[in-house]
């Protein structure tokens, strides 16, 4: 057997795990929940799963970790029927604070395997005191699961407390810091390698898997990457593979947004533009507005401020200068989530802290032209700085 510190591409440490673990059990005691459940199907929105144990949700397969107040962990996973590893508690194993792995044959495509790890989860619970049953993340819980615990605990009080873990995971450690900001330079270097290598003939996918590849050579395990190509004259919106099938042509504009990971899980996000050419005064234009709306904004990301008033000032900001206003998700937390709280909207409550990481990207399209730009930056005591160091600039590649 290859040993696990070879094939890990990082590892959290143990300290930091216990970190998590303890701050999240003095919320449960003093409010009162006995053990947490919590389900994630992929690595990209996955972050509740991989903050508790640091292993990633894999794609599409749904995984479950039972969390009780007094007592290690019980994760559920697809595998044989009847599984049941034990893994020891010594950093040996790729689980660390887990008692028991408990597999069966599932999948979300197989309605006739819809309850089995619901059963498994439940048989865990069954372990622990389980009066009040506190679910983080419940979108991400399917139908199924959510109607079999239900089923099996019909006297037991379940309690949605997201809100709880979120207010925790949303104010990264010092370690977690390091490795965001190793996420934010690995995406500088993809879009560097991508200026080197874009050039008119080149299908836009040709050049989001160079990037993502060259991502992977620098640490990444996942994520996504953007494209969006046109003539100046027509917004160059940016899409997924589905949509990166146009062959860039010399004169064009090219939009990138680098989603992927860094070392350790973290995400950040980088968004930029080219010119296979030169660029028009529109576009240059535009792309000011774009950095002048993001400047606003950040200039706002301090200790206390809400996401309510930051997205009524950047909305007040487009109206100002004759620009569509914001419906979408223009800013964000993010850490193993590529999207999490706090989701600077007028609808979410968390106010912000130090230490969160937040990715601000205001975007919006006339009808000639594309325009944003996307960075991250870590709030600090008295503000926020940026995390990225690609230049904010229209590149020219003549």
């Amino acid at each position: 057997m290859i040993p696990l510190d070879q094939r890990l591409a990082h590892r959290i440490s143990r300290a930091e795990l216990e970190r998590r673990w303890a701050s999240v059990r003095r919320e449960m005691e003093s409010q009162g929940i006995d053990v947490l459940v919590m389900q994630n199907s992929n690595e990209h929105n996955g972050g509740y799963v991989r903050w508790f144990t640091d292993v990633a949700a894999r794609h599409g397969v749904p995984i479950t970790v039972v969390f009780p107040r007094v007592g290690r962990m019980i994760v559920v996973t697809s595998g044989p029927r009847g599984g049941r590893q034990m893994p020891a508690d010594d950093g040996s194993d790729l689980f660390r604070g887990v008692a028991a792995v408990l597999t069966g044959p599932y999948g979300t495509a197989e309605c006739t395997t819809d309850e089995i790890d619901g059963r498994l989860a439940a048989g865990a619970i069954a372990d622990h005191p389980h009066a009040t049953i506190g679910i983080i993340g419940q979108g991400a819980i399917r139908w199924s699961f959510g109607e079999c615990l239900r089923r099996s605990f019909p006297d037991s009080a379940f309690v949605n407390v997201s809100a709880m873990v979120d207010g925790i995971k949303a104010v990264k450690s010092a370690e977690e810091i390091s490795l965001i900001e190793r996420s934010a330079a690995l995406q500088d270097e993809v879009w560097a390698e991508v200026l080197n290598i874009v050039k008119p003939g080149m299908r836009e996918v040709d050049v989001a898997s160079h990037a993502f590849a060259h991502a992977q050579r620098l640490g990444s395990t996942d994520g996504l990457i953007l494209t969006g190509s046109a003539p100046l004259g027509t917004p160059a919106i940016k899409g997924h593979r589905h949509f990166q099938n146009r062959v860039l042509q010399k004169g064009d504009h090219f939009t990138m947004l680098i989603e992927v990971n860094g070392p350790g899980g973290y995400y950040t996000e980088l968004g930029r533009t080219c010119v296979l050419g030169k660029a028009s005064n529109e576009l240059r234009d535009e792309f000011r507005i774009a950095v002048e709306a993001q400047a606003a904004t950040t200039g706002k990301l301090r200790p206390g401020a809400t996401p309510a008033d930051i997205w009524h000032a950047h909305n007040a900001f487009m109206r100002n200068v004759g620009r569509p206003e914001e419906k979408r998700l223009f800013s964000h937390g993010q850490g193993y989530d590529l999207v999490e709280r706090p989701s600077l909207r007028d609808d979410d409550p968390m106010a912000l802290a130090a230490d969160m990481n937040i990715v601000v990207h205001p975007t919006y399209r006339t009808a000639s032209v594309y325009s944003w730009v996307c960075d991250n930056y870590l709030i600090g005591a008295g503000g926020a700085r940026r995390l990225h160091r690609s230049a904010q600039v229209i590149t020219e590649l003549e």
